[in-house]
């Protein structure tokens, strides 16, 4: 009789859990994975892996562009803490070194956000069929901005993440075949032809330029 009520207090209690608002989280310090960007009138599009280090706040992007009916391939280092961004170019061996305006933005839901709800990407009706999801939106009044973040409930993980301003109007970013950990710390060591670039004083980058 007293493991019968244990048990029913377990599962109340685990209702009760589950029944609670969402709250902002923060994803794993340490992912890899792939996404796909688009812009809201189609004109650019891409595609690609990322690697994100958030304990030295490092970022290494490789993309497949698709702009104004070209097709670009980029690969970017983005060191926040030395304020310094690679465009690494591989099939030249060459490296163009440029300061980095932007600071770091750790892959969170901000505690100012405002809870949307929370929705079953697919189904519930067999295991494995659904993922549960929380959406939040937050204004960015200094650039006129608004996000829509869609994270995972459990591990809080990127889905998608939307952003509108009137300079760049809707991009939709989605994230998938994300992994814990990395599984080549190398990545964000720039390669040895890059050792000797100069960096650029007339250019300056930061974590948008890389896409537009």
């Amino acid at each position: 009789m007293q493991l019968w009520l244990y048990c029913t207090l377990l599962v109340f209690a685990a209702g009760g859990c589950l029944a609670q608002r969402p709250r902002p989280c923060r994803s794993p310090p340490l992912l890899e994975g792939s996404f796909s960007v688009v812009t809201q009138n189609g004109g650019y599009s891409a595609y690609g892996k990322f690697a994100y280090d958030a304990f030295f706040q490092r970022i290494r992007l490789g993309e497949l562009i698709n702009t104004n009916n070209k097709t670009l391939i980029k690969d970017v280092l983005l060191l926040f803490q030395e304020h310094v961004m690679y465009l690494i170019d591989h099939k030249n061996k060459t490296c163009q070194k440029q300061k980095l305006t932007s600071q770091f933005h750790p892959m969170k839901i901000p505690c100012n956000s405002t809870f949307l709800g929370q929705v079953v990407i697919g189904s519930l009706s067999a295991p494995g069929e659904g993922l549960l999801v929380n959406t939040w939106t937050k204004e960015t009044p200094e650039n006129q901005g608004q996000y829509v973040l869609t994270f995972t409930e459990f591990g809080c993980l990127p889905v998608t993440v939307l952003f509108n301003s009137p300079k760049t109007g809707w991009v939709v970013t989605n994230y998938f075949n994300i992994i814990r950990g990395i599984k080549d710390p190398a990545l964000f060591i720039p390669p040895p032809f890059c050792k000797n670039a100069s960096l650029e004083t007339e250019n300056e980058g930061n974590f948008f330029s890389v896409f537009f």
